[in-house]
């Protein structure tokens, strides 16, 4: 039986080195809670989004990630450091920890739901720990993230636009007619952006009548569009 008993606590120590975020039931819930973070902030390492990376969290001064640039003068210049203490006031009322700061985020009031976050997050940006599968999958939604892997139905050729109407033809040949306030333009200069010259069509709306045309960059953007009736 002590064989045995040594044999089962390996395997556990095993299954917690492969899965460190289901090592505890707390991160295991935060990590589903963290569905809610997932659509602004990436647990790769200078991975920006609306948000900054949250990869190496821990310890950081607040607004000094180099590589994002859209940090609020209100948080770069609050000296608050990034710790259980300081995330879990954070998370509970962001504008009540640094005024004036520009998270839209209302607060996570529930205590227990704080903590659950935090234990996963506290695991998950850690430095080379790197995302687990389903956190990755929370990323953007789920959907397309690499821009430079599209399908044809994807890759747009042509815009169009007379009126109030948009015209935009994709490499599979189909043509689809957008209301103007319903295609969204964007662009994306990261490495996961489309290539120069083959912006991506993306779905936006629940109905199918919205969608997001992403350029490389936005001097793409008046060149690629024609004024055609």
């Amino acid at each position: 039986m002590q064989r045995h008993f040594h044999m089962a606590i390996g395997t556990l120590a095993v299954a917690m080195v492969l899965s460190p975020t289901l090592a505890s039931s707390e991160a295991a819930r935060g990590e589903q809670l963290f569905r809610n973070c997932a659509a602004c902030h990436s647990l790769e390492p200078d991975k920006n989004m609306t948000g900054p990376s949250l990869a190496g969290l821990w310890n950081r001064r607040a607004g000094s990630l180099a590589s994002f640039s859209r940090f609020s003068d209100a948080l770069k210049s609050s000296n608050v450091v990034w710790n259980d203490k300081t995330l879990d006031d954070w998370i509970k009322d962001p504008q009540h920890l640094i005024p004036g700061n520009d998270m839209p985020f209302q607060g996570m009031k529930n205590d227990k739901q704080r903590a659950d976050l935090l234990a996963f997050l506290k695991e998950a940006t850690q430095p080379g720990h790197g995302p687990s599968q389903s956190a990755q999958g929370m990323q953007m939604g789920g959907g397309v993230s690499n821009l430079k892997k599209l399908d044809p139905e994807e890759q747009v050729q042509k815009i169009t636009y007379c009126g109030d109407t948009y015209r935009v033809t994709t490499a599979n040949g189909k043509t689809r007619n957008f209301w103007e306030r319903n295609l969204r333009l964007k662009t994306d200069s990261s490495a996961d952006g489309p290539q120069n010259g083959i912006p991506a069509l993306l779905p936006a709306g629940m109905v199918g009548d919205r969608a997001d045309v992403i350029f490389a960059g936005p001097q793409e953007i008046s060149g690629f569009i024609k004024p055609e009736c």
